[in-house]
């Protein structure tokens, strides 16, 4: 199965538009109206509510609140515009105008040295719209792990998975230690399948998120095999996504979304609070998937990331964090390895790009969250570029919209440098 199918069935069972219009720079308007009509679940929607209803998750599943802190850290315009910015594609050259209408980008920002050289917005969003992010929540998890290790409440990334959870203990999961579920090869067996008749454990997490009963997910993660020795495989697992949640829950002795606002979103100078949703009312976060914010606060959670995971001369992540959890560490994980055709590699829960990915130059480096239908925060420390991008594909996955969005990037970077 392609990685494309794979990464689509990441929150396949995780549910049971307006026009193509582009506004440019921060225009866009105030929030939508409560009552838009949305669709019920996040699987079924139509061209017509699909946007409406990502921006509206709260309105679908149980929240928690990320909360804000006193102070937004400003993020002044850059003296290179891109509203111009041109770039090659299989079509022939296209502009920004071309690109948003034919994929249904409903929100793109760039920045170069934390200036903004281009935001836009489409699709009824504008700079309140609090839009999710489906499988990007997967990074910032891992990330929240980094945090966690830099506070003394993770010990080792080596240290057993059972140590934090003991739930799992007796389980499959015994002989893991959360980097291996940080790469996605603890050699439990997953099956990643959408297939309604089919052996998939994405319909079962699908169904036990759907019972609302505090710990069901949990006991799903209990009651998986063994599919191969740990280390030796890679297989993406929403569900350790969600251990990975639980780790942070239970070393910190707080939800996800609390430490996440401690240790990232206050210091970090998020405009607006977010949002993240919840197994069961006041329940955990579901860690691989759907957190909810503004595209500047998207954007922010690059800046934080190219930075290194300081805020304000303070630390938040280990030293060399970047450079353990944004590129691959591991054969099975390294570039080219995890799908037949497909180039990336895979770090800490972190898509990784090869030097030369592509035949498009300035990516060397770099790394992206990346969840589906379309949802990018791409960071590139070398050139000190940060993207986030917001889309209402009308399919979970569309590897040609994923890597003309590359090509973008690409020649975004050439231009800002």
């Amino acid at each position: 199965m392609s990685h494309s199918v794979n990464r689509r069935q990441a929150v396949a069972w995780f549910g049971a538009a307006t026009t193509g219009s582009t506004v440019v720079g921060c225009g866009g308007g105030g929030p939508p109206p409560l009552d838009e009509a949305i669709a019920a679940n996040l699987l079924e929607t139509t061209a017509d509510n699909e946007a409406a209803t990502f921006r509206s998750v709260d309105r679908l599943y149980p929240v928690r609140p990320i909360r804000r802190g006193t102070r937004t850290a400003a993020l002044r315009p850059h003296r290179t515009s891109l509203a111009a910015l041109t770039f090659p594609t299989a079509r022939g050259t296209t502009g920004l105008d071309d690109y948003m209408v034919r994929h249904r980008c409903a929100g793109l920002i760039v920045l170069k040295d934390g200036a903004v050289a281009l935001e836009r917005y489409a699709m009824g969003n504008g700079p309140g719209t609090r839009w999710t992010s489906f499988s990007a929540a997967k990074s910032l998890t891992s990330t929240l792990i980094g945090a966690a290790l830099q506070d003394g409440l993770i010990h080792s990334l080596d240290d057993p998975v059972v140590r934090y959870v003991a739930e799992l203990k007796g389980s499959s999961y015994e002989p893991n230690t959360v980097r291996q579920l940080l790469r996605m090869t603890s050699g439990v067996r997953w099956v990643e399948d959408y297939t309604a008749a089919g052996d998939s454990d994405i319909a079962r997490l699908g169904e036990a998120w759907a019972s609302g009963r505090a710990g069901a997910v949990l006991d799903l993660m209990r009651s998986r095999g063994r599919a191969d020795a740990p280390g030796r495989s890679f297989n993406y697992s929403t569900g350790e996504s969600y251990v990975l949640g639980c780790i942070v829950n239970r070393a910190a002795g707080a939800p996800l979304a609390d430490y996440l606002s401690a240790k990232i979103w206050q210091p970090a100078g998020m405009q607006d609070d977010g949002y993240w949703v919840l197994d069961s009312v006041g329940g955990l976060e579901m860690g691989g998937n759907n957190f909810s914010a503004t595209l500047r606060d998207y954007a922010r959670i690059g800046l934080f990331m190219a930075e290194g995971g300081t805020t304000g001369g303070q630390r938040a992540l280990p030293a060399n964090w970047l450079g353990t959890a944004c590129a691959p560490d591991t054969p099975v994980t390294g570039y080219g390895a995890l799908y037949p055709g497909y180039p990336l590699g895979y770090g800490y829960q972190w898509w990784c790009f090869p030097s030369g990915f592509g035949g498009w130059p300035f990516h060397d480096g770099a790394f992206a969250a990346i969840g589906i239908f379309g949802q990018f925060i791409y960071i590139n420390p070398r050139h000190q570029v940060v993207a986030a991008a917001w889309h209402a594909w009308r399919e979970p996955a569309n590897e040609a919209s994923e890597f003309e969005l590359y090509a973008l990037l690409s020649a975004a970077v050439d231009a800002l440098r």
